[in-house]
């Protein structure tokens, strides 16, 4: 059972419209009705033990959902989330292996199975639009029944951030358990009390000097199992932790560099067959017909209709596929395909109607208000500062096409894919070919990027439908780079209007934050799940309302303009634009109020000491910038994790060139510095790529980008030399997949200000 909430404090029943809206559509979401209600005082479900057994080889034992051992003392370890670069491979495991006393190398890695247990509750109960500092009852207990509804739904999702925040419980409190059934079946083997024994390097020891191995055990232990109570389970105190917390080398290395690594456009089935697809070459169209004498051209087999996905709100439209026996036929043949699209008045969509919407909603509408403390009507007002920025659509553009390998024959349905979400991918397998989902079974592959794209399920659903045409053989299906680049489903473009009310001494009186942009639930939720898009979407705003800067009078809104061009989660979602936003309007105020930024911002964050050590850490390890650079600072929470950078730029006529990062992260409790700096390297590389790069501009209704060529990605001579600070924690685990990714188009912005003079409000950064 959860911690009992603590009462409400007085002021929190007045404290704005905001909180008020909030808790009206919370009741109306999590307690509608009372067998909603009634459901949601029952205790959560288990997560420890599978709906049915793991399946195990090799003559190893299952001693719950995420742990079986085999006879010479090898440990398979199961991981929830799927592997894309980020290091859940090793992180994971070393939980399990930190609890069970077992040197990492005697883990072996298998992927989950489909089974709820392996929910990620941590997603869904982070979705909603507390401010991170209301630790009220009201997030409490919509937090515990957002979990609980993880848990009811089942859906494996990685993203957000979530994976060791989610798995940390979990899997090492099935480490725990499996280590007290290991050693009650010694101590009834040896005939000894189990306060005798103990476990070390994956042997249970007796004070006598006798030992046995988990291997030799794990039969009896199955056995025993079922008499363990809750008072023979007990975590380890972190100042026991023998591998959580080491920089241990990635379980996954050695296959990447010898080639051995599978990842999902590896597969490589018996008799497998391939399938190129086209789809919609503007926003809006839909399919109407296509011509057959493509199907006459070598090596093709048939032509076949691909679904679409959700509605023409929050859709994915439908294509056409030629199935042959090569890929290059299939893309050929493809080349030569004459497909009728319609659409109604799509060639006035642009780039610059899309801002154009945004500001006639700025101008017209209020918005949902996700922050309000005070009033905007403040006295002693010496200065009013106001801007306006604004952030274009960006395209995922991981390295590895898109693509999914499906087999259809008997009523059964196989995937081979590189998902980040496997439980919607069977999902959708099992509707596109008409299955029951028990029917689907599916073998995650390694992710060769992911950043959001992968958690969409559209190339499942063209490779099952192509399957079931291909007379029982497997199809794999890939898309080229053109194809990913200009049928992504995009990160939002976004429109924000700031102004502050200053007082005489350059102290903000006031702040007022609105932003206009599309809604990715809106689309996300009917187009993979099934579930209504509405009401607010807390990633619209993320990074502005729930900010840590100390302002007495705030007032954070956002107003949702439904976007016709498909958008989809981009790697730190709304932090990455908002971020920009939020600490590109503070650094302005600074300036206006004749303030050092960082000095500025020390100010704002005394009721925040965590923080404001983070800032503290990357501004005294940047030290001062070499002559003829600059330095930019900037602070961004995300995910639960607090990041300052310090950029140091330098700018050659209107080159903006980074040269040097350093990255501070208070990500609490770490379980492997190495996969920490790794991911702050990662997160500083893919936003300054954004930052200085990115942009997908749409004109008479089509992507106007279609490779790396006028798609640019960060090449490595543009790749700066990044320092991380990981700051000691003894705090739960929080994100560190993307915090890295805000700060550094802010910093780099603030830098070039101090260089040029010029104030840069749009992404990416040009100077003229």
């Amino acid at each position: 059972m959860p911690a009992q909430p603590k009462q409400a404090r007085p002021e929190e029943a007045v404290k704005g419209r905001g909180l008020t809206r909030r808790r009206f559509l919370l009741g109306g979401v999590l307690a509608g009705g009372a067998l909603l209600v009634g459901w949601g005082v029952q205790p959560p479900r288990q997560r420890l033990h599978t709906a049915h057994p793991l399946a195990v080889g090799d003559d190893a034992v299952a001693l719950n959902g995420w742990i079986a051992i085999g006879p010479d003392g090898t440990v398979s370890v199961v991981v929830p989330r799927s592997e894309m670069g980020q290091g859940v491979h090793t992180a994971l495991p070393m939980l399990v292996a930190e609890e069970l006393d077992l040197p990492l190398d005697r883990v072996r890695i298998v992927q989950a199975p489909i089974d709820k247990i392996f929910a990620n509750l941590t997603v869904l109960r982070e979705n909603l639009p507390f401010h991170p500092d209301d630790t009220g009852s009201t997030r409490q207990g919509a937090q515990w029944l957002m979990a609980k509804l993880g848990r009811e739904l089942g859906i494996m999702f990685t993203g957000g951030s979530t994976s060791v925040k989610d798995a940390w419980i979990p899997m090492r409190e099935a480490g725990a358990v499996a280590r007290a059934m290991l050693v009650k079946a010694a101590a009834e083997q040896w005939r000894v009390p189990v306060a005798r024994l103990r476990t070390e390097d994956g042997f249970v020891l007796d004070a006598s000097g006798r030992r046995l191995g988990y291997g030799a055990l794990a039969a009896e232990a199955a056995r025993v199992g079922a008499g363990i109570g809750a008072g023979d389970v007990r975590l380890k105190e972190p100042r026991d932790f023998r591998l959580i917390g080491k920089p241990l080398a990635r379980l996954d290395s050695r296959a990447k560099v010898d080639g051995s690594a599978r990842f999902g456009i590896d597969a490589r089935v018996p008799g497998m067959l391939y399938a190129a697809v086209k789809t919609a070459p503007m926003v809006g169209v839909v399919l109407t017909d296509y011509e057959r004498t493509a199907a006459s051209m070598p090596g093709v087999l048939k032509l076949v209709q691909t679904p679409g996905l959700g509605d023409e709100n929050s859709g994915i439209g439908a294509g056409v596929a030629v199935l042959a026996t090569s890929w290059w036929q299939a893309r050929q043949a493809l080349e030569a395909l004459r497909v009728t699209w319609v659409g109604v008045d799509t060639e006035r969509l642009s780039s610059e109607t899309v801002f154009e919407g945004f500001a006639r909603a700025l101008d017209g509408e209020s918005g949902y208000v996700y922050h309000e403390s005070g009033t905007q009507d403040v006295a002693g007002v010496a200065l009013t500062v106001s801007a306006e920025y604004r952030a274009p659509f960006l395209a995922h553009a991981a390295m590895e096409p898109i693509n999914c390998t499906a087999q259809v024959v008997d009523g059964k349905v196989r995937l081979w894919a590189s998902t980040q979400v496997p439980s919607v991918a069977v999902d959708v397998a099992a509707r596109t070919a008409g299955v029951d989902r028990d029917d689907v079974a599916i073998e995650v592959m390694l992710l060769g990027g992911g950043f959001g794209r992968r958690l969409e399920v559209d190339m499942v659903a063209q490779a099952v439908a192509v399957a079931m045409a291909a007379d029982g053989k497997p199809v794999q299906l890939i898309w080229t780079r053109e194809q990913d680049i200009q049928n992504d489903v995009y990160r939002p473009a976004a429109l924000a209007r700031f102004r502050a009310h200053l007082d005489a001494a350059g102290n903000i009186l006031a702040w007022d934050n609105k932003s206009a942009s599309g809604a990715i639930g809106h689309q996300y939720f009917p187009r993979n799940l099934g579930l209504p898009g509405v009401g607010p979407d807390k990633t619209t705003a993320e990074g502005e309302y729930d900010m840590q800067y100390a302002i007495a009078n705030q007032r954070i809104a956002h107003v949702i303009v439904d976007s016709k061009v498909a958008l989809g989660y981009w790697r730190s979602v709304g932090h990455s634009h908002n971020a920009f936003f939020k600490e590109g309007f503070l650094d302005e105020v600074a300036h206006a109020a004749k303030r050092d930024g960082v000095e500025f911002r020390r100010a704002l964050l005394k009721e925040h000491p965590r923080a404001l050590a983070v800032l503290n850490a990357a501004v005294a390890r940047a030290g001062q910038p070499q002559a003829g650079r600059a330095h930019g600072v900037a602070l961004h929470r995300s995910f639960g994790s607090t990041v300052a950078q310090v950029a140091e730029v330098s700018v050659e006529g209107t080159t903006i060139r980074v040269h040097r990062v350093v990255c501070a992260i208070d990500c609490g409790l770490v379980v492997n510095p190495n996969i920490v700096a790794q991911q702050v390297e990662s997160g500083v590389l893919f936003g300054l790529s954004a930052a200085l790069h990115g942009e997908i501009t749409i004109k008479e209704g089509r992507v106007e980008q279609s490779n790396f060529g006028d798609y640019p990605v960060l090449r490595m001579n543009e790749a700066p030399h990044v320092e991380t600070i990981i700051m000691p924690s003894a705090e739960h685990p929080e994100g560190v997949g993307e915090p890295a990714v805000p700060p550094i188009a802010p910093a780099v912005a603030s830098a070039v200000f101090k260089l040029t003079g010029q104030r840069l409000r749009s992404l990416p950064l040009r100077l003229a």
